[in-house]
């Protein structure tokens, strides 16, 4: 399988998202099967203008590729400055633009799935970008603005007359953020009106979601994003599905304690402590999701305030909850 030529080892790959998907958490979704990652979205007028910040959420270490940098915006002529900046700034091997954000700062602005409502804006930002970079260009996009406007098939076919190399499509609206359930019906139908890759998202949270969204859209490809909070090994297990191999099962919780202690400690390493202990109060207690009794950790991971704190914390979390989920494997044996 390939995008633009690019060749892909495996069918999932790990979705953009703001605030979640840095350099360290990629890391940890490649060591466990995503075929590909992207960046979190970076701002196309931001990176015009030089902004350090901007800057830095396009880091993508030497040995994380395939992978694609995401910019957004609205108007053509900086989209196609700020794409040549982004590979340049990442080293990503293609381009990926973001008309799917439903997120109300970003559409105000016409950015994100603002451009929905104008398809043929779309189209000029992605004949500007094709035109501009010698890499690939792919776009992400939402089933439409509303329940009355979905125009998923023709806005996709516009992107592919652009000369988009793929398409990733979520099977949700705008109006509908991240509520409701996603329509898989609208993308087996882009992708039965396109001839270039399309890429299917939205409610991949099990392995054998991951297997059906493939078989159920005709995709061959398909992006995991909240699915993968606190659980990178969802891409290998998906892939165990997609290939019908007995699906492993999830790594005991010291494993899964150690994964996100590296995660955060890289995050110390080249952002610095404080940064990284910002991260770690949103995405450690994700970790601990489906743990029983695990309640009280959470509630001190969303305040820690150090490393050694966050050590102290899933070391903790390893000897008291490990305990708990030994007992209850063996009285579940017990019984049996």
């Amino acid at each position: 399988m390939t995008i633009g030529g690019v060749e892909l080892r495996g069918n999932l790959a790990l979705a953009p998202m703001a605030g979640v998907t840095d350099f360290a958490f990629r890391a940890l979704c490649r060591a466990h099967g995503a075929a590909w990652t992207v960046t979190e979205m970076v701002s196309a007028k931001a990176l015009v203008y030089k902004d350090e910040k901007t800057k830095a959420l396009l880091y993508v270490p030497p040995e994380e590729h395939p992978c694609a940098a995401q910019i957004f915006g609205h108007e053509p002529e900086v989209m196609a400055e700020a794409a040549g900046l982004a590979l340049e700034l990442s080293g990503a091997d293609w381009l990926d633009i973001n008309m799917g954000c439903p997120v109300g700062k970003i559409v105000k602005s016409g950015d994100g799935s603002a451009l929905m409502r104008t398809p043929e804006l779309a189209g000029r930002i992605v004949e500007a970008v094709r035109a501009a970079v010698d890499k690939p260009v792919t776009v992400k996009f939402r089933k439409g603005w509303d329940g009355g406007s979905v125009n998923a098939v023709e806005f996709a076919q516009v992107c592919q007359q652009a000369g988009a190399a793929a398409l990733a499509v979520h099977g949700r609206t705008r109006v509908q953020m991240y509520a409701g359930k996603a329509d898989w019906d609208i993308i087996r139908q882009v992708r039965q009106a396109v001839d270039i890759p399309v890429i299917a998202n939205g409610d991949i949270f099990t392995p054998e979601d991951a297997a059906h969204i493939l078989r159920y859209t005709g995709c061959e490809l398909a992006m995991i994003g909240r699915g993968a909070f606190g659980n990178p090994w969802l891409f290998e297990r998906g892939q165990a599905a997609i290939e019908g191999r007995s699906v492993p099962e999830l790594p005991p919780l010291a494993e899964r304690m150690d994964a996100a202690q590296g995660q955060i400690e890289a995050l110390a390493e080249r952002f610095g402590e404080r940064q990284a202990c910002l991260e770690a109060r949103h995405q450690l207690p994700w970790y601990l999701h489906g743990v029983p009794y695990s309640g009280l950790y959470r509630q001190e991971l969303v305040r820690v305030e150090s490393l050694a704190e966050i050590r102290k914390i899933l070391s903790d979390i390893k000897r008291d909850l490990g305990l708990v989920l030994k007992i209850k494997v063996a009285q579940a044996v017990k019984i049996m």
